[in-house]
């Protein structure tokens, strides 16, 4: 059950009425634009169906907020792969984000079996991505899908973020220029990490959060990083959340349609 969040959908408008020459080409350009090819997707799409064929049992460790689908901690590898992993548009907007913004790294907090990931290096395969995963069992499973595709720009960090997030950004030396929080689903985690994260945004900065209307306490979470003084704009396109730190904009909140 999505809860009664759907009402947000419907208040989507269109790229007719963005006033912003930003909002509007990302949104035209990036965002609605899904007529670039498709075959170099082919991999990944592949490794999708091999994971979703994959019955093997593990231990799962789950420190966020849990799965609403499946409460036990041993799960079938496929069932992850079903229940956990992006749909596919979205794997391929993550792409067309990173190959437009070009971010020199990017963070991924919530690894799981790796096939976001891959469309984050796959679009910027000269930049490191730096996904953090706290379940070990999925970790080496996402380690292994990384070699096997020849992924050579990521690294992966496994622990329990609460511990492992602040350490990395505190000695990371660099803007986090693209962020994407897809972890611990709920209230607290969500903004603690994005205060976490916030002293390493640049101006050109992008941060993705996932899951926004996936319960109260992540719309709640949504609702406070989008008041922050340091956002500027940003766009709700339901199920996920883009929040920009552009200081040149005025400070607006888009939801549109995807």
């Amino acid at each position: 059950m999505i809860l009664p969040y759907l009402k947000y959908f419907f208040r989507a408008g269109n790229e007719h009425s963005i006033h912003s020459p930003f909002v509007y080409e990302l949104y035209r350009d990036v965002i609605r634009n899904r007529s670039g090819s498709r075959t170099g997707f082919d991999d990944l799409e592949l490794l999708r169906k091999q994971l979703r064929r994959n019955h093997t049992e593990i231990e799962v460790l789950d420190l966020g907020a849990g799965s609403r689908i499946d409460k036990s901690n041993k799960r079938r590898i496929s069932q992850i792969a079903k229940n956990a992993e992006k749909p596919v548009r979205f794997g391929e907007l993550f792409y067309r984000l990173a190959g437009h913004f070009a971010p020199r790294t990017v963070v991924e907090l919530g690894t799981s079996l790796g096939l976001t990931t891959l469309y984050f290096s796959k679009a910027i395969p000269g930049g490191h991505i730096l996904t953090f995963e706290g379940c070990p069992a999925t970790s080496a499973i996402a380690s292994e899908n990384f070699k096997a595709a020849g992924a050579k720009n990521i690294e992966i960090v496994t622990g329990n973020i609460d511990e492992t997030l602040p350490h990395v950004v505190k000695n990371i030396g660099a803007n986090l220029d693209m962020v994407y929080f897809d972890a611990n689903h709920r209230y607290e985690p969500t903004v603690r990490y994005f205060q976490t994260c916030l002293p390493q945004a640049g101006n050109e900065s992008v941060f993705i959060f996932d899951d926004i209307y996936w319960s109260e306490e992540m719309t709640a979470a949504w609702d406070e990083i989008k008041k922050h003084p340091a956002v500027t704009v940003t766009l709700d396109l339901f199920w996920i959340g883009l929040v920009f730190f552009r200081k040149e904009q005025a400070k607006e909140d888009f939801v549109l349609r995807f």
